[in-house]
């Protein structure tokens, strides 16, 4: 068994669950399924309702949850270690996602988040408040699924030199791309990627460019500690406009990517243009929905990591990993 502070516990360790959509539902399933004996999910918070779980019991239909209570009395009633956030990046939502994480961060509760709005409008206060709390916060979800660029970022290539990162980070825009350059028109790209299930019924957030935007920046506030709310965006999207320009230049053999830049040299700066990449980029070898991200470190080499599934199960698998990780007991050797 794991517990938070390291040691052996004979009982696992109570999660809170905020948003019950499908990585949610993908979450409890998966916690379920592969570490009942470490953690459960000791209470879910809807959009207006919420239920507190025993580790065994089955969620019971909505009818019986009850109307929510304040975030604190929440996190007291299950006694969670951490809370697991899969709520909108909406607008809407974003008033409560801020609220629940700044609380339970203050509290020393840790937060696994795949909800984007709250980090892009208080990154620093976040980082305070898990500070005072002596907490940890883990975004790997809200990044790029299962695609582990997170981790590199806060820690592989920490050390390494990294000047910059070029990213393909949002698999819609890239099997689009991919479609039209094959002969298909903008829209008949959008309606196959819709269709085989790889973009919302709503795609403009990829096609905008501002996914691939908001990935970029919570990337670089990993890197290099910017202030993710202050990072300033320029981005192009995929629309008639820029494909007549980038078609009417595009060559032989080459590939068109919605690319994303930050670069030390450019402080507080992302950018997401529309690319034709030769064949000796690495982010021309993506295929379909496909993401990937290159780190670019002049003295260590080009780092880059490829692939990962977007879809619930691959946010759901990312954010059981960032708890086993939160929460692992302390190891020796390897481990």
């Amino acid at each position: 068994m794991l517990a938070g502070n390291g040691s052996p516990t004979s009982q696992p360790l109570p999660l809170v669950l905020s948003g019950f959509g499908p990585v949610a539902q993908e979450f409890l399933a998966r916690i379920r399924a592969t570490h009942s004996q470490d953690f459960f999910v000791a209470g879910i918070r809807g959009h207006q309702d919420q239920i507190l779980l025993d580790p065994d019991s089955a969620v019971p239909a909505r009818p019986l949850w009850t109307p929510l209570t304040p975030i604190t009395e929440f996190l007291s009633a299950t006694g969670a270690v951490a809370l697991i956030q899969a709520t909108p990046s909406s607008s809407g939502a974003h008033p409560r996602a801020v609220e629940e994480s700044l609380t339970a961060l203050r509290q020393g509760i840790h937060v696994v988040t795949a909800t984007k709005s709250h980090l892009l409008t208080h990154w620093q206060e976040l980082a305070a408040a898990a500070q005072e709390g002596g907490s940890r916060i883990r975004i790997s979800g809200a990044t790029g699924a299962a695609l582990p660029a997170a981790d590199l970022a806060r820690l592989g290539v920490q050390g390494l030199g990294c000047e910059s990162l070029r990213a393909c980070p949002n698999g819609t825009s890239t099997f689009v791309l991919d479609r039209i350059s094959a002969g298909s028109s903008l829209v008949e790209a959008i309606a196959e990627a819709q269709r085989l299930g790889i973009a919302e019924s709503d795609p403009s957030a990829d096609l905008s460019g501002s996914d691939t935007a908001t990935k970029a920046r919570l990337l670089a506030g990993l890197l290099w500690g910017w202030d993710v709310s202050q990072i300033r965006v320029e981005q192009e999207g995929i629309d008639d406009d820029s494909l007549r320009r980038i078609i009417a230049e595009l060559g032989a053999g080459q590939r068109l990517r919605a690319v994303a830049t930050a670069s030390l040299k450019q402080p507080l700066h992302v950018s997401v243009r529309i690319e034709a990449l030769e064949p000796s980029d690495p982010l021309f070898h993506l295929s379909g929905p496909e993401k990937a991200i290159t780190f670019q470190c002049p003295e260590a080499g080009d780092i880059t990591v490829q692939g990962g599934r977007s879809s619930p199960a691959g946010a759901a698998l990312s954010m059981v990993k960032d708890v086993l990780t939160l929460l692992r007991p302390q190891t020796t050797g390897f481990h």
